[in-house]
């Protein structure tokens, strides 16, 4: 378990390195994204995986790890927008930003730990295409919530949703990051 939690921190940390620096060149633009336009950025990153392993080739430079730190990024960015509720044109300070990425990724890592007790580390033995899919079916659930005016009736609801596509991201990357992929 120690060495998963490792890996997890540093597949994040390169995560979050890119995001930081990202904000830096572009400031806060995303903060103007509502949920389903974050949802679709996301899907286009699945779908491009998907495709990407089907085909066995790829045109487009960004690789297959880049697009899983892309979709944990995102989630991100959409558990934040979650938590201020209101999408707009802002500009958040850096520090402001970090604080939030931290506290979100927190979140997503204790998920992570939780379900790794229970589920005794399963994921270690599933494909990248399964990644790729269960992300896809996640957004499929997010697409359908908003559908439902952002109710459930017993299922979790966008954030859960958010945290489990952050971790299958990071999971397939410690995976690739060992060779498996």
């Amino acid at each position: 378990m120690t060495q998963t939690n490792q890996q997890y921190d540093q597949s994040l940390q390169r995560c979050q390195d890119i995001f930081l620096k990202k904000t830096q060149d572009y400031g806060t633009a995303w903060r103007v994204l509502r949920t389903i336009s974050v949802v679709d950025q996301i899907f286009i990153k699945a779908l491009r995986i998907r495709n990407i392993q089907g085909l066995k080739t790829q045109k487009v430079g960004d690789d297959i790890p880049s697009e899983f730190m892309g979709i944990v990024n995102y989630a991100i960015i959409g558990l934040i927008q979650l938590e201020l509720n209101n999408p707009q044109v802002d500009d958040m300070p850096l520090a402001q930003v970090r604080e939030a990425y931290e506290r979100n990724a927190a979140l997503a890592r204790n998920t992570m730990l939780d379900k790794n007790h229970d589920y005794g580390e399963a994921w270690r033995d599933m494909s990248q295409e399964s990644f790729a899919d269960l992300i896809l079916v996640k957004l499929l659930r997010i697409k359908q919530i908003l559908q439902n005016d952002g109710k459930t009736l017993i299922s979790e609801g966008i954030d859960a949703n958010y945290i489990d596509i952050i971790n299958y991201a990071l999971f397939a990357l410690i995976l690739i990051g060992e060779g498996k992929h």
